[in-house]
């Protein structure tokens, strides 16, 4: 059975409205890494809301580990696989010091005392912050703001993490901290990450991507699969990995380069 499965689904935020959702038929394995991308209004972050039941179909169904959204008994259960994370942290931190804050998901849960400890001291060290336990959140860089505001949902034990643009108002520096974390705690954990992003860079090392266009899956491919049709990318007003776009350019001058993603990749073609 997938993790997560959509079938059909359709959302609307009003009647007089598009729907920001149509027909949106989707799988997530267990463990899998997938990033999702599109343009403003494609109907990213409408997903992401649906797979945490912050919002729930208008039609069709959302299905978490077995779980129906629509049934509302099955709300507390699924929000404890599926945890969010937000693209602002400030939003997301809530009390005066580090651990505290990572403590305050569990407790809400009804988690003993003995067992939130550890969660907290286990979830400090997933994402690199255990030294910064006593330290007040406002006096964090916005990185380490976000590593903590993920360690919040882990230590809530989830099995999926649903990012919807967490790097989004970090400098180069937070990106980079924030996206090492995600993968570790993909790759050594085996938490299955949702990654919605519209930094190109981000989605090389996904599993799989989901290229969404005015509310409907535009395609799903492989990274390689996706950044070969660069001017159908470019149709959707989507970039592409700056590495991806020289090598594309290259070929075009007749250098021969095969499919890249990464600067390392580029060099060695070059070289050889």
């Amino acid at each position: 059975m997938a993790l997560i499965e959509l079938r059909g689904v359709d959302f609307s935020y009003n009647e007089m409205e598009a729907p920001a959702l149509k027909n949106i038929n989707l799988t997530v394995e267990a463990g899998e890494f997938v990033s999702i991308i599109g343009g403003n209004g494609s109907g990213k972050s409408t997903l992401a809301k649906l797979l945490n039941v912050l919002l729930v179909p208008s039609a069709g169904e959302v299905i978490i580990d077995g779980m129906n959204t629509a049934d509302e008994e099955n709300w507390l259960k699924i929000r404890q696989k599926i945890g969010m994370v937000f693209q602002n942290p400030d939003n997301q931190l809530v009390a005066t010091r580090v651990e505290d804050d990572v403590a305050f998901g569990p407790e809400n849960l009804g988690i003993p005392s003995p067992e939130i400890r550890k969660r907290v001291d286990k979830a400090l060290e997933a994402v690199g912050m255990e030294r910064f336990k006593d330290y007040p959140p406002h006096n964090l860089s916005g990185g380490q703001k976000q590593r903590v505001a993920i360690a919040g949902i882990i230590a809530m034990e989830p099995e999926c993490i649903v990012l919807d643009e967490p790097t989004a108002m970090l400098d180069p520096q937070g990106r980079k901290e924030v996206m090492e974390t995600i993968h570790f705690l993909n790759k050594e954990k085996g938490i299955t990450i949702i990654h919605i992003t519209h930094f190109m860079e981000e989605t090389v090392g996904a599993d799989r991507i989901i290229v969404m266009n005015q509310g409907s899956i535009h395609k799903t491919g492989s990274p390689l699969e996706i950044f070969r049709e660069i001017d159908d990318l470019k149709k959707l007003g989507l970039d592409v990995p700056l590495v991806v776009e020289m090598a594309h350019e290259l070929r075009k001058k007749g250098i021969k380069i095969p499919d890249i993603l990464s600067i390392n990749e580029l060099v060695d073609s070059l070289c050889s």
